[in-house]
């Protein structure tokens, strides 16, 4: 995938801010495909480093398969705006009432996809109410805090985020290898004028309290799986973040459907976005669509 095919919107789809009370949150909103019934709408959660682009090749094969999609950029990420410095804005709880808040503003229940780090945003919101949720599905995001390698990748982009700019960080990293997340977004990227692009727009608060919670994220599984929700585990056949065994024991717990995508690693949704695709609406497609009441209150 080119940077620029990753940063270039699907034909059809929108690039607008979604209002919401919490804030204005960058959006890309792909329609339904002409002639294709509507099944339902998806929101889409990036993870640590990432943007909403990172679901880029995922909207055109979901929209033929009657899937409205709606990938954002959390508070703080790329081209949604949030404080540089102040981290308070930027804990779990808060980022999971903006996308309880984005919910509202869609007016629908919705299918939630969450990648890694979103993936942990996407249960926290599921925990605070699982009532707009159709379904929830956590794409290469584990039961607890990330490996121990991924650990101390982590700490030291933190550390280098105390004390250089974020344009010094970026030289680092493109010298020194960044952790897996940010480095699944950039692979087999000529050109990262983009990406760069992407990485000075991101708050550096945003990203240390981030950063943060991915190495001492509490095990919530026990919690998550009480919910009268289906959930989707599904991740590539290799995974430095959380290992795939750990992925697998957690939709165990979970009674969760599993997907494991041949030939990906830590982002299916880049390295093989067309299977991903499929199994993505062969699992929605087995939820029901009309939703127990009206969980919007809209």
């Amino acid at each position: 995938m080119s940077t620029n095919a990753a940063f270039t919107p699907p034909p059809g789809a929108r690039t607008y801010r979604l209002c919401t009370p919490r804030g204005e949150f960058a959006a890309v909103d792909s329609p339904v495909a002409d002639g294709t019934g509507p099944r339902g709408t998806v929101l889409m959660l990036p993870g640590f480093t990432g943007s909403k682009e990172d679901f880029t090749l995922l909207h055109a094969p979901l929209a033929a398969r009657g899937y409205r999609t709606v990938a954002v950029d959390g508070r703080g990420q790329y081209e949604t705006p949030g404080p540089e410095h102040d981290e308070a804005p930027y804990a779990q709880a808060e980022l999971a009432r903006d996308v309880l808040a984005q919910v509202t503003a869609l007016a629908v229940p919705v299918h939630l996809l969450g990648h890694s780090l979103g993936g942990q945003i996407a249960r926290a919101a599921a925990l605070l109410d699982p009532a707009p949720f159709l379904s929830l599905t956590l794409m290469s995001s584990g039961p607890a805090r990330i490996s121990g390698s991924q650990r101390q990748r982590v700490r030291l982009l933190r550390d280098a985020l105390d004390t250089l700019t974020m344009e010094e960080v970026w030289k680092v990293m493109q010298a020194m290898g960044p952790p897996e997340e940010a480095e699944a977004a950039s692979r087999g990227t000529a050109d990262r004028e983009r990406l760069r692009d992407r990485w000075l727009g991101t708050m550096p608060a945003q990203l240390r309290v981030t950063g943060r919670q991915l190495c001492e994220e509490p095990d919530r599984i026990p919690e998550l799986a009480a919910l009268p929700l289906p959930f989707h585990v599904l991740s590539g056949e290799r995974d430095d973040t959380w290992p795939v065994p750990l992925l697998d024991d957690m939709a165990r717990r979970l009674g969760a459907h599993r997907t494991v995508v041949a030939g990906a690693e830590h982002s299916p949704n880049t390295d093989r976005p067309l299977p991903t695709a499929r199994a993505l609406a062969d699992f929605w497609d087995t939820v029901p669509q009309d939703h127990p009441d009206d969980a919007t209150g809209l």
